[in-house]
C-alpha cells in the first residue's frame, strides 16, 4: 500500500493535486488490495499530499481498520457524512484540485466537490489510472493464471458445439468450465449465424445449425483478475466465403501486434489493424477499437482507438481485437491478450485463433 501511495503522491505533486477521493472499486482496491461491498453510505479513500484517511460508516468501521491500515474519519447513519467531511477539510487543508474516482456515486461526489468549494474537479483515470496501467509482477502472474484458466472454457465451449443446442446451452459450458475452477463468470458469449453480426450479441434461445458461424467471446475473474478472449467456431462446416474474411481478420491481428512497441502511440495500433481491413474492402464492417485494457478490470485504460495519443509503455496490458461484422450472415472477431514487452508482445492465451470446425453430423 505504502508504494501506492507513494505513486500517487508524486503524480499529484506533478499535477499540482492536493487531494485524491476514491470510492469502493478498482482504484481503491489497486491501492489497498481491498475495498469493501459498495452500497449507499459514502466511503471514501482519500489521499492528501502528506496525508491519507479512510472516510467510512459507522457500520463498517472495525473492518476497515482492519484492511484498510489507515486513521479513520468515521460517521453514523443517524448524523450523515456531512460532518465526517467537514473534518476531513480540516485534515487536508487547502485544496484547489481535486481527484475524484470516476465510478464513484454521484451522491459521493457532490458532497465531497461541495464541500471543497471553488476546487477544480477531475477524474482519477488521468493519474491513477495511469498509474494502473503498468502492471507489476505480480499481477502479470495472476493475469497469465486467469488467462489459462479462459482457455479451459474456450476449450468447452468448442466441445459442447452440437446442432439443435441453443446459443445459452452452449454457453453454460464455458459458464461450468469457469465455476469448476472457481472463477467468477463475467461473461460467456456464444453468438450463431447472424448473431454474430452483432459485436455485443446477447446470448439467447437460437438453435445452432449446420453450417453457423459461432463467435465465443468469454471472460472470467479468477484469483481477483480478469480474463477476455473471443474465438471462433463453426457447426459442421464454414459459411460460403467465410475463411477468406476470416483470414483478413488474422492479418490485421498480425499487424496491430507487429505495431505494439513501447514508444508507439495506441491509435498506430488501431491504425495498423484497421488498414489492412479497409483495405482488404471491409472498413465499414470494422465498428470498434482494437483494443482495451486488462487488469484488476476488464475494460480499463489504455484504449486502442483511432485517436488515442496514449504512448504504450513496457509492462501494459491490452486487448487486440480485430473484427468484421457482415449483417445477415456471420462476424468474426479475434481477440487476445497481450503483454507489452521491450521487443513487442507476448499473448497469453496458448489457443490458436484459426476457427474450430465442429459438431458435424451430431
Amino acid at each position: 500500500m505504502d508504494d501506492k501511495i507513494a505513486a500517487i503522491r508524486s503524480a499529484m505533486a506533478e499535477h499540482q493535486v492536493q487531494l485524491v477521493a476514491l470510492g469502493p472499486g478498482a482504484h481503491m482496491h489497486w491501492v489497498l488490495d481491498w475495498h469493501p461491498h459498495p452500497d449507499e453510505r459514502l466511503t471514501l479513500l482519500a489521499i492528501g499530499r502528506d496525508s491519507a484517511h479512510f472516510v467510512v460508516p459507522s457500520v463498517n468501521a472495525e473492518q476497515a481498520g482492519a484492511n484498510a491500515g489507515l486513521p479513520l474519519i468515521t460517521w453514523r447513519d443517524e448524523d450523515g457524512p456531512e460532518g465526517a467531511l467537514r473534518e476531513l477539510a480540516q485534515q487536508v487543508g487547502t485544496v484547489t484540485r481535486l481527484v475524484l474516482d470516476e465510478t464513484m456515486r454521484t451522491d459521493f461526489s457532490l458532497p465531497l466537490i461541495g464541500t471543497f468549494d471553488g476546487a477544480e474537479p477531475e477524474f482519477a483515470d488521468r493519474l491513477v489510472g495511469e498509474l494502473r496501467q503498468i502492471k507489476d509482477d505480480a499481477e502479470l502472474a495472476a493475469l497469465k493464471a486467469s488467462a489459462a484458466v479462459a482457455d479451459r472454457a474456450m476449450e468447452a465451449g468448442f466441445a459442447a458445439i452440437r446442432p439443435g443446442l441453443t446459443e445459452l446451452e452452449v454457453a453454460q459450458a464455458m459458464r461450468d468450465a469457469f465455476a469448476a475452477e472457481g472463477a467468477a463468470v463475467a461473461f460467456t458469449l456464444c453468438a450463431s449465424g447472424p448473431n454474430g453480426a452483432y459485436p455485443h450479441h446477447a446470448t439467447g434461445e437460437r438453435v445452432l445449425e449446420d453450417g453457423d458461424a459461432i463467435v465465443f467471446d468469454l471472460g472470467a475473474k479468477f484469483k481477483g483478475y480478469p480474463s477476455d478472449m473471443t474465438r471462433m467456431a463453426a457447426v459442421g462446416r464454414l459459411p460460403e466465403g467465410y475463411q477468406d474474411v476470416h483470414d483478413v481478420v488474422e492479418r490485421a491481428w498480425q499487424a496491430a501486434a507487429a505495431a505494439a512497441k513501447p514508444g508507439a502511440r495506441a491509435h498506430e495500433i488501431d491504425d495498423a489493424a484497421r488498414t489492412v481491413i479497409s483495405d482488404a474492402g471491409y472498413g465499414d464492417y470494422f465498428v470498434h477499437r482494437t483494443g482495451h485494457g486488462l487488469g484488476l478490470e476488464v475494460h480499463e485504460p489504455p484504449y486502442l482507438t483511432s485517436s488515442s495519443q496514449t504512448v504504450l509503455e513496457e509492462g501494459m496490458v491490452f486487448s487486440i481485437e480485430p473484427g468484421i461484422y457482415i449483417p445477415g450472415r456471420f462476424g468474426i472477431r479475434l481477440e487476445d491478450i497481450v503483454i507489452l514487452r521491450a521487443d513487442g508482445v507476448e499473448v497469453l492465451s496458448s489457443l490458436p485463433r484459426e476457427v474450430r470446425v465442429s459438431g458435424a453430423g451430431a
